[in-house]
């Protein structure tokens, strides 16, 4: 199975290129997207997993959940592109399918990594796919939001792979960089250079994952992407990368030196809270503002993977949260823009009467993004805050809370301001078929649902995964 979610992007791009079909293009988008969401869920529950398993890519207790979110989220992006990208001309359209097949293709192969080394690969490729994503629209900004996003990621990724150098330095004789090694002589490793290992790594693919001090390509790229792209670069991607850190993490705790590490995660954690309240707090582009809230909420991800014990169920839970809400966030973003043709937030007013169906996914998905109840987000930021008192001084509690309430009304104040007053006169009415309202709704209410009940079979697949941290 794993086999299969695999090549199948690569027979796709191939049969694009033989026939030149624009219907064909998001076909195979959509086609691809239904193979990956019924793969990941027989294997997330377990039907097949006599069938998922090979020597350099496995299903295990964390990175099962990182595939299903992905699968869910691809799918729902794959609904909604079909709609969104039907004017494209076919040449445009051709380029942007293989390129999203290829993006798809590399955070999964990142995902189901057994190898350190791989992992890199992958995750260096989904940094070649989706630079043509970003510069799909061939504007001047664009242009230069892609060669931003390419150059300091190709920096990141140069010191991860510094990182790797060290990592095997740490390790001694071992010679394998496959998990299942480094877990069991973890305790064998040299403490000086897998600190070191870390810092290189936390840094490199830290980049990826969107955390302060080196996100910069970050909000350029979510706010000249396309949306659909966007909601895939905040909702997977940064995942992906995420998913690294935290393997490479949990090496250090094995070893019994991950007290630096975990200052480490946590100071970048509270830089990146910092940097999105600064910047959300004045902000006048909208998809920009989305894209300093994946900074903020990636800094949540690192302070709750610092703390550790319970706040590692918060991590899963929010990473959940964040991926489905912030994917129904950049996906109504693209219907706001066809309407008023502007990502200026002083140019909106008006979104409740112009656009119910828009209006409403704006305000849902801006009470799922700050936490609101019965947002999932909620729980996971509670159970954060809950483990920071019980752990560290009420010093850092307390400003944890003053950045994400900046942060509620630097969005709010946005969101509201958009979605009521008076309807403004010059705008693009659109009767937007189902499929640009649908994915956002379930997306959201698969949020809301996490925020109210969690099933019992998924609780144990939470605690599975955190065994360790």
């Amino acid at each position: 199975m794993i086999n299969l979610i695999l090549l199948f992007p690569i027979l796709a791009c191939f049969i694009i290129f033989l026939f030149k079909n624009k219907n064909l293009s998001n076909m195979m988008i959509t086609l691809y997207a239904i193979i990956h969401l019924v793969t990941s869920g027989l294997i997330g529950l377990g039907i097949i997993p006599e069938l998922s398993q090979n020597k350099f890519f496995a299903i295990d207790n964390l990175n099962k959940i990182f595939l299903i979110v992905l699968s869910i989220v691809y799918m729902a992006v794959a609904i909604y592109n079909n709609e969104y990208m039907k004017n494209e001309n076919i040449n445009k359209l051709r380029h942007y399918a293989y390129a999203v097949l290829l993006f798809i293709f590399s955070m999964t192969g990142a995902i189901l990594s057994t190898n350190l080394g791989i992992m890199w690969i992958f995750i260096e490729g989904t940094t070649l796919a989706s630079a043509y994503l970003i510069y799909f629209h061939k504007t001047k900004h664009s242009i230069e939001a892609a060669w931003k996003y390419v150059f300091i990621c190709s920096i990141g990724i140069a010191l991860a792979f510094v990182g790797i150098i060290l990592l095997t330095v740490a390790t001694g004789n071992l010679s394998s960089l496959y998990w299942a090694d480094l877990y069991k002589n973890a305790h064998l490793f040299n403490p000086f250079w897998l600190k070191m290992a870390f810092v290189f790594i936390m840094f490199g693919i830290g980049t990826k994952m969107g955390l302060a001090p080196v996100h910069f390509w970050l909000p350029d790229a979510h706010a000249e992407a396309p949306s659909p792209i966007s909601a895939l670069l905040s909702a997977t991607l940064l995942n992906s990368a995420f998913l690294m850190i935290l393997n490479v993490f949990k090496i250090t705790i094995l070893a019994g030196c991950d007290g630096y590490a975990r200052l480490m995660l946590s100071v970048m954690g509270f830089l990146s809270l910092f940097i999105a309240a600064v910047f959300v707090y004045h902000i006048n582009n909208y998809k920009r503002m989305l894209a300093y809230s994946s900074v903020e909420n990636m800094g949540i991800l690192a302070i709750g993977t610092a703390l550790g014990g319970n706040a590692m169920i918060a991590v899963i839970l929010h990473l959940i949260g964040h991926s489905f809400i912030k994917a129904s966030f950049f996906l109504t973003s693209g219907n706001i823009l066809k309407i008023y043709d502007t990502k200026k937030i002083k140019s909106i007013t008006g979104l409740m009467i112009t656009d119910k169906k828009t209006g409403w996914l704006w305000l849902l998905s801006f009470i799922g993004i700050t936490a609101l109840p019965p947002s999932v987000l909620f729980i996971s930021e509670f159970l954060t805050i809950k483990t920071m008192l019980e752990k560290w001084s009420y010093i850092l509690p307390i400003i944890f809370l003053i950045l994400l309430t900046i942060i509620l009304y630097g969005i709010g104040k946005a969101v509201l301001s958009m979605s009521f007053g008076n309807e403004k006169i010059n705008v693009n009415r659109q009767d937007f078929d189902n499929r640009m309202y649908v994915p956002q709704f379930v997306l959201i209410i698969l949020a809301f649902i996490l925020g109210l009940y969690i099933p019992q079979d998924f609780s144990n697949i939470i605690y599975n995964a955190v065994i360790g941290f």
